[in-house]
């Protein structure tokens, strides 16, 4: 056979761009890609959220995503887990992202700026209704799901991505923040520095920092003196203020900034003297969080949002999400409520915790007529119905397999396990996104597999 080179070799088939771009459309749509694309009606989500979306870029330009393209790109960043940045360069040498946002972009021209993520993000985040969209997600889901009959609810914690938070980290950032803030303003107002023990107190900081190993004693004097520090910067700020009352100009974010610092102090002041704290502090960035005790082995505490889901045929809806502790116990009866709702159908089998066993909710599935997986009070009786008691076993099995299956599914892979956002709006945005991306996920396989299945019937 006669070598050729490749510059020699004339092509035999005239192909075209179209023809290029309809190959690239089949195996798209062959694609693990394409077909959670198929579970999505970024459609109708895109409709739902109609008021958000700008008729006219700020500055003239043509939109570079549709509002379907702008959903589909909040799925493809919690299907891919990556930054802003990182998202940006992927879509740019990806076509089958390109296909799953609707876009195509030119090569010679990419996406530069990751900025503009965070942009659609934020915009998003402050006019989502999970309610609403959910109810869009249901409705092209509901001929794939069965067992409508059946509510499964769980309580998990999706935590925030930061480090685990001391009360002496806390004081410290609260303090570097605030003398920072002094500086420069004084610096801008020609005023001298006020005087103070910040110097002192970093070094007594880092000394204590750089021990392996704290002592009660040791953890107590550095928290008072960080205490003191922080109550002398605020002084002085306060002081800085009524002096210059008309010069000192803040935007929203230092003032919200600073109102937490002060909160921060009060809290602080008061856990030394040894009073009760409600609505505890634990991040100045995020002032929103707060401590969840889960009571868990591994981990005792944790720090994100609380979310209430139920579960249909192991697709998981958001019930109830907060970011303060709440107990997931007394919304047995909303959870019901919310599937009858969402489907339409009369909720016969209850799959929960002991936490939601308590009489309560006992008497109300007793009154409705519901069969549950909680545990028996009393005596085992002599005769019990054996389809009962079977049926009972099957649904607690379904909650602790299926469901709990699914939070760490939700939390390893579609990147809800450490969230990483900047306020709580983002964070619950990227919270339902990532949820909802494993169902689209989950449906996708359910499909495929039914596909091969029928394949090896008709090759059988």
């Amino acid at each position: 056979m006669k070598l050729q080179k490749i510059s020699e070799i004339q092509p035999s088939l005239p192909f075209t761009e179209f023809d290029f771009q309809q190959k690239y459309l089949v195996s798209f749509k062959q694609s693990e890609l394409g077909r959670i694309h198929a579970q999505l009606p970024l459609k109708e989500l895109a409709e739902k959220l109609a008021l958000v979306f700008p008729k006219k870029h700020p500055q003239g330009k043509k939109h570079l995503f549709s509002p379907e393209g702008e959903v589909a790109l909040m799925f493809l960043k919690s299907y891919t887990g990556l930054s802003d940045d990182g998202l940006v360069e992927m879509l740019n040498g990806s076509i089958h992202m390109q296909m799953f946002c609707g876009v195509l972009i030119d090569p010679q021209s990419p996406i530069k700026n990751g900025k503009i993520i965070s942009a659609i993000r934020n915009r998003l985040a402050r006019h989502l209704d999970i309610k609403e969209l959910q109810a869009a997600l249901y409705d092209k889901w509901a001929q794939k799901l069965a067992d409508k009959d059946l509510c499964l609810t769980d309580a998990t914690c999706y935590e925030s991505h930061l480090r685990y938070p001391t009360d002496v980290k806390l004081l410290w950032e609260s303090c570097v923040w605030l003398h920072s803030l002094l500086l420069t303003t004084c610096k801008k107002l020609g005023e001298r520095k006020p005087r103070n023990k910040y110097a002192d107190i970093d070094r007594a900081r880092l000394t204590y920092a750089k021990q392996r190993k704290h002592t009660h004693r040791a953890t107590q004097k550095i928290r008072r003196r960080l205490l003191k520090l922080l109550s002398k910067l605020v002084c002085q700020w306060n002081s800085l203020c009524r002096q210059y009352s008309t010069s000192i100009c803040l935007n929203a974010e230092q003032s919200k900034r600073i109102a937490t610092v002060k909160e921060v102090r009060r809290q602080q002041q008061d856990l030394m003297d040894g009073k009760k704290v409600t609505h505890r502090i634990v991040s100045v960035d995020r002032p929103y969080l707060r401590p969840i005790v889960r009571g868990k082995e591994n981990k005792r505490v944790e720090f994100g949002a609380k979310v209430n889901n139920i579960q249909i045929d192991g697709i998981s809806f958001i019930e109830h999400h907060s970011y303060e502790a709440f107990n997931e116990g007394v919304r047995l009866k909303k959870c019901i409520e919310y599937q009858e709702k969402l489907t339409g159908v009369r909720v016969k089998r209850v799959g929960a915790d002991t936490i939601y066993a308590n009489n309560e909710n006992r008497k109300f599935c007793t009154d409705n007529g519901l069969v549950t997986c909680f545990a028996r009070k009393g005596p085992k009786p002599k005769e019990e119905d054996i389809d009962l008691h079977t049926t009972r076993r099957i649904i607690g099995n379904l909650r602790a397999t299926v469901m709990e299956g699914s939070f760490g599914n939700q939390k390893q892979h579609y990147g809800v396990g450490r969230i990483a956002a900047r306020n709580q709006f983002s964070e619950a945005l990227l919270l339902f996104f990532g949820i909802h991306m494993a169902n689209a996920a989950t449906l996708a396989a359910r499909e495929l597999a039914k596909e091969e299945a029928l394949k090896e019937k008709k090759t059988a």
